[in-house]
């Protein structure tokens, strides 16, 4: 062979030789190279999350949709409208806008007692001129009181009841709901008003509002009330005139504005957004 064709063998030996180890190098290169990373990302919309996939170079996205169980935004509340079987203790009565009765046209009605034996509710937003003090004349750590008296209903106005937020238990009185007790003892009314208790965590009524649980269920029924959950911002609400009117607007906003996948669990959702 040749000198020049020797040398001609020599380079294309080498090229062949080189090319697998090449491609070996460049393999081992995209196996050291940092991977794409997921991060779940928390910001999107409230109607489901996103999950972001991010890489060098760039951002890709990948949407899944909300799952069934997730809970709704904190402006929605669930409303239950019709449905006697959300009757309980603890609930709001809001009457609708068609119930003629004088005794509780516009009431707003917390329910402190509901079983077989009957059901007792104190009306919240029919506010007093008569002090406290008047009320309970006989006790003497009421007797600078001048906070209103509330009328709690059209059954037996005389009898005198409280409610009282506490963050312990209060003995001797009937838990209503969250940290709110039922107080109608003369004594444990004494212990109370001696820890004087602000107007906003102590109410006092006149009277109260009862039913048989059939009676109510029917009412219920035919639509003269709507149940809402209750707290202690509409039990003790500061302006108790205008709790009626702000408790029926929810039921009246329209459910347009309420997205299909805001329903949950069968229950009809409400913005509270205005």
């Amino acid at each position: 062979m040749s000198l020049p064709k020797l040398r001609l063998f020599i380079v294309l030996v080498t090229i062949v030789a080189l090319a697998p180890a090449g491609r070996f190098n460049r393999q081992i290169e995209e196996l050291d190279a940092p991977k794409p990373k997921t991060v779940l990302h928390t910001d999107g919309p409230p109607c489901g999350s996103e999950r972001r996939t991010e890489k060098p170079g760039g951002s890709y996205w990948a949407r899944t949709f909300r799952v069934e169980s997730e809970m709704p935004p904190s402006f929605f509340l669930p409303v239950q409208s019709k449905n006697a079987n959300d009757l309980a203790a603890g609930k709001l009565l809001v009457a609708s806008r068609n119930l003629g009765d004088p005794n509780f046209t516009k009431t707003v009605v917390l329910l402190v007692h509901y079983d077989a034996k009957g059901v007792v509710g104190l009306i919240l937003n029919r506010r007093t001129d008569i002090p406290l003090s008047r009320v309970l004349e006989d006790l003497k750590a009421a007797k600078d009181r001048s906070d209103p008296v509330y009328l709690g209903g059209p059954v037996e106005i005389p009898q005198v009841s409280a409610l009282f937020q506490s963050p312990a238990k209060v003995e001797g009185a009937e838990h209503v709901l969250g940290g709110i007790y039922l107080i109608s003892a003369k004594t444990l009314f004494e212990q109370t008003l001696a820890a004087q208790p602000g107007p906003g965590i102590f109410h006092v009524y006149l009277g109260y509002a009862g039913w048989t649980m059939d009676q109510l269920r029917n009412e219920v029924a035919l639509g003269a009330w709507f149940i809402f959950p209750a707290d202690a911002s509409s039990v003790f609400n500061p302006d108790p005139d205008s709790l009626w009117l702000q408790m029926i607007r929810r039921t009246e906003l329209q459910l347009a504005e309420s997205k299909p996948a805001d329903a949950v669990h069968g229950r009809t959702l409400v913005s509270l957004s205005r």
